[in-house]
């Protein structure tokens, strides 16, 4: 005899399996780690401090006390250019502050 509430149950739960799928595939890439080209990028970033380029920190020791009233977001940096981009929120405003990342000097600026 066949049991239309068991028959129900795996249809509800073939179904919320289903319906998750995609939120389980979004979470993938969380589980493996970080993307590959941000790796990368950090790995040159470590390559150039070791042949004397300034480090993040010193960079961002020389950067964030000249941006008065912003308050410092964060920063990328782009193994391509050898570019740090630090981030600053002034008055609903972000500011993008580009740094060569050989040699410490701005490159750059957005905002105000």
């Amino acid at each position: 005899m066949r049991r239309p509430y068991a028959t129900a149950m795996k249809m509800l739960l073939f179904l919320a399996t289903l319906a998750a799928a995609p939120l389980l595939m979004g979470a993938a890439p969380l589980l493996v780690g970080e993307p590959p080209q941000r790796r990368s990028d950090q790995m040159s970033a470590l390559e150039a401090r070791r042949t004397g380029a300034p480090s993040l920190r010193e960079i961002e020791s020389r950067v964030i006390p000249t941006m008065k009233g912003a308050q410092y977001l964060g920063s990328d940096y782009d193994s391509g250019s050898a570019i740090y981009t630090l981030k600053f929120l002034r008055d609903g405003t972000v500011i993008w502050v580009d740094v060569d990342g050989r040699t410490g000097q701005i490159v750059g600026r957005t905002g105000r």
